[in-house]
């Protein structure tokens, strides 16, 4: 609407005919922008609600913050806006939208008890906008009062010096930040300095006493540097490591140091610091900034508008961005550097780098002990590949190794898990059955060792299996072949035991294994990963299996989609929805619930019955494959069978919730469900009433998860049908719902239970992690010898099966 506006009075400006109407519709029309069109654009934008929430204390000035998750704790913020970020792509005017959403997330920062201070650029361009229009207004109505008719000649535009569009835009800058601030309830103060303000000892005190009381009130400065005035800078001005004010950088340094600010957020045109000059093939984003590494530091390209700004890539030492940055740093004042014009990430780039999450370079005074995520990720992704191309044997060999160290540095193994135990346990958050899963003993190491085994005797025929061969034509082979999936990240709350059983699945199927343990386990999984790392060194691929331990969040991580392949959540059903709506560019194999029926048929066996009901409820509550669900067929309420089961559950100390047709039956029932789609995942259970096996599947498809569903009967074509109809990922019929499980289906482990449609559904073991390639084996062929002028046939004969020599097979 802004846009649509101004055109118009731009156009009424140069049309054929003008009244001298023109000149009070160029003097207004900004005033119309900024008091008529914005709260249109506003009501453009999503508006979170705004709440007032506990300010976070200030850290204690002196030191920056360490850590990107330590940003939460910012208290005092600078957001420096770059000029490409307050103005249009056409260098005349103001991005309204843009600057509107900024505002938002200011406002939003502010209303938390955050103190908030812009450093703004804009007013340049908003000048030039405004001081263009001037002159075409002028030179319009000369040349029409000269010449006498309505038809204008063509009318160039001079040079404008930039001093003279500061100072014509500085108002109109200020009177949009006032408006848009004004919707959010936030009052907003324009404070303009020059370097003199800072070299002045009595200035600057002035200055920093007006901006404390302003803080104090509740109100947001915009500080600018005084364009009108200010001179050029003088080259190597900086004197006794006080930097002097050349741009809005600099000024948004000093100014953050001078008022100890926690966190100064540079907002530009870049993503931030590469290693190499940006748009080169090996460029890559520096996620985390340290000032000893900065010899070979590139910056991205100049900013296209503004006085100051980022140089051309030049390196690091000649960055103004990146120098103010240092300074801020060194002063105390934790710096982010970020893209502030990304259309899909400016709505929330402000509040996303105060949560900690990877926006932009990150600048530290602290280098953390370990390589970084990326750096690791790439590690077992070369690792991985020398894995995938080892012979069967060899791979089969290091998981054997790993089952022997299991067994070996069993009391290793159990001291850590001990301490991560005696944590959990005082600090008392962890519940029961969270505990249970953390706790690692002897006879549950050598199930593991013993599993370990499986898997490497499945490792013998995995990798580089032929699936189908084909004779396409004379001399020409096609093979589909099975190949690892690549680098593979898993997920895992506080179970230690799921870090060598996953280890020894990704090396049977030759994939590099990227971990992400719960912290409550933190002390079990690093033994556990150094043993596994050992077992990996007999062949040398030590690298293929890396363990996060830094302070990578979940969500970070799931946005390395150039960099990882597939993510398999284990843990929670909340840990898994979480993860698949993180992972938009990853794909996720799990299931996010795992809501498992049991339906008791009329003509089911009464001990059968008991036995399996009570396993799959009891035997472990908290296990994904326990069941939620009774279903019962109408005709059991009738018999004793029905007491029986209730008798049982009571027994087991079973809470149980009556589903709204099953409450009708009963005079005194039970707590009503909330809900028929719960995974209760303790000792509680739904129980519900059916007429039928076919009303029982509906119910199912309705309110299950497709995890695992079992029918007990004793009719077999009621028990057919069941499994036949049934589209769940594991049907059972007169057994546990617990059955469905990697090691007891013989997979030796699993990564998980997916619940998905396409690739692996189920538990998913060493097949599940394979994909395939196809090769095709030729001797000089083309498409042009198949085509109607050509001189071969497609025969497209199936050949059979026969597996080459191992060691020989194709490879990922």
């Amino acid at each position: 609407m802004i846009k649509a506006e101004v055109e118009q009075n731009l156009s009424r400006m140069t049309g054929a005919s003008f009244s001298i109407q023109v000149f009070s519709i160029v003097a207004q029309s900004y005033f119309k922008v900024i008091k008529h069109s914005l709260p249109q654009v506003m009501s453009k934008l999503y508006l979170r609600p705004l709440h007032l929430h506990t300010a976070p204390q200030r850290s204690a000035h002196g030191s920056s913050f360490a850590h990107r998750g330590e940003l939460r704790q910012a208290k005092r913020i600078v957001v420096k806006l770059g000029s490409a970020v307050v103005t249009r792509g056409d260098e005349c005017g103001l991005a309204l939208g843009r600057l509107a959403s900024i505002v938002e997330q200011v406002a939003m920062l502010q209303n938390q008890g955050r103190e908030m201070m812009i450093v703004t650029s804009g007013a340049v361009a908003f000048g030039k906008q405004r001081l263009r229009h001037e002159i075409l207004l002028s030179q319009s109505v000369r040349q029409a009062l000269h010449s006498g008719h309505n038809q204008l000649k063509d009318m160039s535009l001079p040079v404008l010096e930039a001093r003279a569009c500061a100072a014509a835009g500085q108002s109109g800058l200020m009177a949009l930040y006032e408006a848009m601030f004004t919707q959010y309830s936030t009052c907003t103060a324009q404070v303009l300095v020059t370097n003199l303000d800072f070299h002045d000892d009595q200035k600057r005190q002035n200055l920093n006493s007006t901006l404390q009381e302003l803080l104090r009130m509740n109100i947001v400065p915009i500080i600018n540097t005084n364009d009108a005035v200010v001179p050029p800078p003088e080259p190597n001005s900086d004197l006794q490591g006080v930097i002097s004010i050349k741009d809005n950088d600099s000024l948004a340094a000093r100014l953050a140091v001078e008022m100890k600010a926690d966190l100064l957020i540079a907002l530009s045109d870049v993503e931030g610091l590469y290693n190499s000059p940006p748009g080169t093939d090996d460029a890559k984003l520096i996620d985390i900034f340290y000032p000893g590494d900065q010899q070979s530091i590139i910056y991205g390209t100049k900013s296209r508008v503004g006085i100051g700004g980022m140089e051309a890539k030049v390196l690091f030492s000649h960055c103004s961005t990146v120098k103010a940055a240092m300074w801020a740093l060194q002063g105390g004042t934790s710096v982010v550097i970020a893209n502030g014009t990304h259309p899909k990430v400016t709505g929330h780039v402000i509040t996303d780098i105060v949560e900690g999450k990877k926006v932009g370079t990150f600048f530290s005074e602290i280098k953390p002990a370990g390589p970084t995520v990326e750096h690791q990720t790439e590690m077992a992704r070369t690792s991985g590949r020398t894995l995938a191309s080892l012979h069967p044997d060899q791979r089969s060999e290091i998981i054997c190794h790993l089952a022997e160290l299991l067994t070996d540095k069993k009391k290793e193994i159990l001291t850590a898990n001990k301490m991560d135990m005696d944590l959990a346990v005082n600090a008392g958050h962890l519940p029961p059955a969270m505990l249970k899963r953390l706790s690692l003993s002897p006879s549950k190491l050598s199930s593991l060792a013993i599993g370990l085994r499986q898997i490497a005797v499945a490792a013998q025929d995995s990798v580089g299996r032929v699936l189908r061969r084909t004779r396409v034509a004379h001399n020409l082979e096609l093979e589909q072949i099975t190949v690892p999936i690549g680098v593979l990240l898993v997920i895992f709350e506080a179970r230690p035991d799921c870090l060598p059983q996953v280890s020894a699945l990704a090396i049977a199927s030759g994939n590099a294994l990227l971990l992400k343990g719960g912290k409550e386990a933190a002390n079990t999984n690093r033994v556990l990963h150094q043993l596994t790392q050992e077992a990996l060194s007999l062949h040398g691929v030590r690298e293929a299996v890396q363990l996060v331990s830094t302070r990578e969040e979940v969500e970070d991580l799931c946005r390395l989609d150039k960099m990882i392949d597939l993510i398999i959540p284990r843990g929670s059903s909340q840990l898994v929805r979480n993860i698949q709506r993180a992972a938009k560019g990853i794909p996720v194999l799990g299931h996010s619930e795992g809501i498992c029926h049991v339906y008791v048929d009329g003509e089911a066996s009464v001990d059968k019955v008991i036995k399996i009901v009570r396993d799959s409820k009891c035997d472990y509550p908290a296990a994904c494959n326990a069941m939620e669900s009774l279903l019962i067929h109408r005709d059991v309420l009738r018999m004793p069978l029905f007491d029986q089961i209730i008798d049982m559950l009571r027994t087991e100390q079973v809470k149980i919730h009556a589903g709204p047709r099953f409450a009708s039956y009963l005079t005194f029932s039970p707590s009503e469900a909330k809900s028929l789609r719960t995974e209760y995942g303790d000792l509680e259970c739904c129980i519900e009433v059916v007429d039928s096996m076919q009303e029982a599947v509906d119910h199912i498809h309705k309110y299950g998860s497709s995890h695992t569903d079992v029918i007990i009967t004793e009719n077999e074509d009621t028990a057919e049908q069941f499994l036949q109809q049934l589209d769940s990922a594991c049907v059972f019929w007169n057994a546990s719902s617990r059955f469905a499980d990697g090691y007891r289906f013989g997979l030796g482990a699993e990564v998980g239970i997916s619940t998905a449609r396409i690739h692996a559904r189920g538990p998913v073991g060493l097949e599940g992690l394979l994909t395939t390639k196809w090769v095709l084996r030729g001797d000089g062929h083309t498409a042009a010898d198949f085509s109607e002028q050509g001189t071969m046939k497609y025969l497209h004969e199936n050949l059979p099966i026969v597996q080459p020599l191992v060691g020989q097979r194709d490879s990922n």
